[in-house]
């Protein structure tokens, strides 16, 4: 029988995790036992996922009350609170916003500033103080199928400038920032939740275009910075978030940080091929283990490791020291007089200002009343696509190319809008449309007098339709964006929207 881990040591190791909390399942009494358990043990904290606003909120502060030591609430909240819990505000994404928003209009980065402390406020207001944005990621790769348009642009310094406006924001909101995913997951076609990237940039290259903009938000004083199970064998083939290489040298050193190093969720296949991953992750220098599968089992494997001298005590306490400093300045959570109708008309204008012309032939726009809208990409976004609600003739690509293919007069010289649907979702491995459906809605161009195409997603979907005669994109698919565009259609307002990426064909 294993011997028992000291009291003092276990309180330790379970400050170093933050584990998983699911949201709707709150209301079961056997899973509050359970959360509860951990927080008596000690557990560093939570990234929440899912729930209802007020019943999460309810929870947290009850959590937080049992706490010796204050819980870190974190969440994957880069659209903001309701990207995650219902009854709060969801904004548009990242890219989306950098499409929104010129930098050199003082009018339009006062509405960033203010949609950032929308999401700050309604954090605060549930109990979220560690939301986990913003994503630094400078997507390269347009085949990305996992950061995408969770990036703000392919340009390093557009990445810097934007990313730093929500660091100083939160920051001052008194919540703890999160630049990810360090040191930059933007130039690859894999999904770390199912393969190992490996990132085969020289050094020079990668701290050009990659580390640059986590170097400013160094600068910018974020308090957190995560890091991505990564190979980049300029720096070290092990995975960034097992390497001394890249959290000790580059990051502490190199860009001289002090805050708190978090690993990308231990869940995540990248990392199944190797073996002690917590520990190896603690001893290359990280301070939180994000979401491991079990953190009781976690606490145990760090345990065995310092007591057979793999991992040294001092190195726990470094973190410890680090964890409390920022624990320190936490703010007590739950906020009052949010206003969450205002924040929805927030939310939507920037998606109306988000909208992109990439090309329109004169005369194409406004569509008139009987153009003939094609439904294409995710099954399900087509089946609930508010489309449907503001344009007599709809149909979905499958039924479209089957009437062309049996009559090639089906659309006859009617416009035609082609709305792709995308998203960016983990484990999905693909943030675009399959061979098949891309030749379809091709052919479904080609046979019509007058197209437009419009991505309700991920905008390098456009380049494969260049002989399209317009190009819209949208960055998503929500009913804000969905709106927007039947707007933007109808020539009920202009298209505001600039490109944050170069698309080539």
């Amino acid at each position: 029988m294993p011997k028992a881990c000291p009291a003092r040591l276990e309180k330790k190791l379970y400050q170093l995790i933050i584990s998983r909390l699911d949201g709707e399942s709150i209301r079961s009494p056997a899973y509050q036992e359970r959360i509860a358990g951990l927080v008596e043990k000690g557990i560093g904290g939570f990234i929440i996922f899912g729930g209802e606003r007020d019943e999460a909120r309810r929870f947290i502060e009850g959590l937080q009350s049992a706490a010796d030591i204050p819980l870190f609430i974190a969440s994957d909240i880069e659209q903001g609170v309701g990207q995650q819990i219902s009854g709060a505000t969801s904004f548009p994404c990242q890219m989306a916003v950098a499409a929104a928003i010129d930098r050199d209009s003082p009018g339009d980065v006062a509405i960033l500033r203010d949609a950032i402390k929308a999401v700050a406020h309604e954090a605060v207001d549930v109990g979220i103080n560690m939301p986990l944005i913003p994503v630094m990621d400078v997507n390269r790769n347009p085949d990305n199928p996992i950061i995408c348009t969770r990036a703000f642009s392919d340009d390093p310094g557009e990445v810097s400038w934007f990313g730093t406006e929500y660091i100083k924001v939160l920051e001052g909101a008194g919540l703890i920032s999160c630049a990810k995913h360090f040191p930059g997951h933007g130039d690859t076609s894999v999904d770390s939740h199912l393969l190992l990237p490996v990132i085969t940039k020289s050094r020079r290259e990668l701290l050009r275009d990659d580390v640059a903009p986590f170097a400013e938000a160094v600068r910018a004083g974020v308090s957190s910075i995560m890091v991505g199970h990564l190979s980049i064998p300029a720096l070290d083939p092990r995975p960034a978030s097992l390497s001394g290489k890249v959290i000790g040298e580059l990051l502490r050193t190199d860009l001289d940080f002090d805050g708190l190093v978090l690993t990308d969720a231990l869940t995540m296949n990248a990392l199944e091929d190797f073996r002690d991953v917590a520990v190896k992750c603690i001893d290359a220098g990280a301070d939180i283990l994000l979401h491991p599968p079990d953190a009781d089992l976690t606490v145990r494997e760090l345990a065995s490791a310092v007591r057979s001298g793999r991992l040294g005590e001092a190195r726990i306490d470094a973190s410890i020291d680090r964890i409390l400093r920022v624990k320190a300045r936490l703010g007590k959570t739950g906020g009052e007089g949010v206003d969450y109708q205002r924040h929805g008309a927030l939310s939507a204008r920037l998606a109306g200002m988000s909208i992109t012309l990439l090309k329109g032939a004169p005369g194409v726009l406004p569509v008139p009343d009987g153009a003939h809208i094609v439904l294409a990409g995710e099954d399900s976004r087509c089946r609930h696509s508010l489309l449907r609600d503001h344009f007599r003739e709809v149909s979905t690509l499958s039924d479209a190319y089957e009437a062309l293919t049996d009559s090639h007069t089906f659309f006859g010289g009617k416009t035609v809008v082609i709305a792709v649907f995308s998203s960016v979702t983990a484990w999905r491995g693909s943030s675009g449309i399959d061979d098949g459906e891309r030749d379809r809605i091709r052919e479904v161009v080609g046979n019509t007098q007058r197209s437009i195409v419009v991505s309700l997603g991920s905008p390098y979907i456009l380049r494969h339709f260049r002989e399209a005669d317009a190009l819209i994109a949208a960055y998503g698919a929500s009913a804000e964006a969905e709106l927007a565009v039947v707007k933007c259609l109808k020539g009920e307002q202009g298209f505001k929207g600039r490109l944050p990426v170069g698309i080539e064909p």
